[in-house]
């Protein structure tokens, strides 16, 4: 256990998954602000947004214009979500390079998500992914609620592998197992992501989508990272929940990941410390404390301020 070695990416998804179910509309310079403050710590790929109806998800009313007025920095990956083949075109027109593009394992979210049944989602989502494909763009296939389902409990794991099997056959990138409300427990994960690597093609990387909801989600990450993931998302400050599932809580902290990382001696090139700053204007913002831990500790004597400015 723990001979673990190499590097690691980490998705920041503070601007969508931690911002979707927020009431405060952050503007287009204040999100602005965010993505220059997460390149600046080191992140390699952020997900600005999703292409969703702005009448459900309002936050993400102003993606296409976000995109519009980024300025890329070499080496970081601007990410989005799309939900159907409408986002897609939208994330098309935005020059979008790298997609997420999900649907649920659990009949009861999948239909409040999406208003559809799971096989009507996949059936829907299915030729979306594949003109992704044949447009050029990197797709990363999400299987929501996959260690669990607010509504219904457990999620049959045969489900899981079902579905990453027959996304891995198109040819996806990437395959996202997310813990979407949280109830994922690290001997589950392990299992999981064990059987799955064994189940898809070896050219498709392997991610997790970790929500702390009960807790345990860096001891989920860990037990990822023993059943060899390599990339996981988390949002800055730990923000974030769907819309969709009573009381959802956050996803795990980027700076908690971060720091997380280096103590294990494993690289992901951010600095857990310049997050300080970001967090502080975010609960500034939002008028509350997040739930991060590593943001809101005083550094010792031996590490460096100026990492922290």
């Amino acid at each position: 256990m723990f001979g673990l070695q190499g590097d690691v990416l980490i998705e920041d998804e503070f601007l969508r998954d931690g911002l979707q179910n927020e009431q405060r509309i952050f503007s287009i310079a204040e999100k602005l602000w965010f993505v220059s403050a997460l390149e600046a710590a080191g992140l390699r790929r952020i997900q600005l947004g999703s292409f969703v109806h702005p009448k459900r998800v309002p936050q993400m009313a102003d993606t296409d214009e976000l995109f519009d007025r980024i300025v890329p920095k070499p080496g970081v990956v601007y990410s989005a979500l799309v939900l159907n083949d409408a986002g897609l075109s939208r994330a098309l027109s935005a020059d979008v390079n790298h997609l997420s593009i999900s649907v649920s394992a659990s009949e009861s979210h999948s239909r409040k998500n999406t208003n559809r049944t799971c096989a009507e989602a996949r059936a829907a989502i299915t030729p979306t992914i594949e003109r992704a494909l044949s447009e050029g763009i990197a797709v990363r296939a999400g299987i929501q609620s996959a260690l669990g389902c607010g509504f219904e409990g457990r999620i049959d794991p045969d489900r899981v592998v079902e579905i990453a099997r027959a996304f891995s056959a198109l040819g996806v990138q990437e395959i996202n197992i997310a813990d979407t409300a949280g109830l994922g427990n690290p001997r589950q994960v392990f299992e999981l992501c064990s059987r799955l690597r064994q189940e898809i093609s070896p050219e498709t990387a392997l991610s997790l989508h970790l929500h702390d909801t009960r807790g345990l989600g860096l001891a989920n990450m860990v037990a990822g990272l023993e059943a060899g993931v390599r990339i996981f998302d988390a949002a800055l400050g730990g923000l974030g929940g769907c819309p969709f599932i009573p009381k959802a809580t956050g996803n795990i902290a980027l700076e908690d990941a971060a720091y997380l990382c280096a103590e294990l001696g494993l690289e992901t090139g951010i600095s857990w410390q310049a997050l300080r700053r970001p967090v502080a204007e975010a609960e500034a913002l939002l008028g509350r404390v997040l739930p991060a831990r590593a943001s809101h500790l005083p550094l010792p004597p031996w590490e460096p301020m100026e990492a922290a400015s």
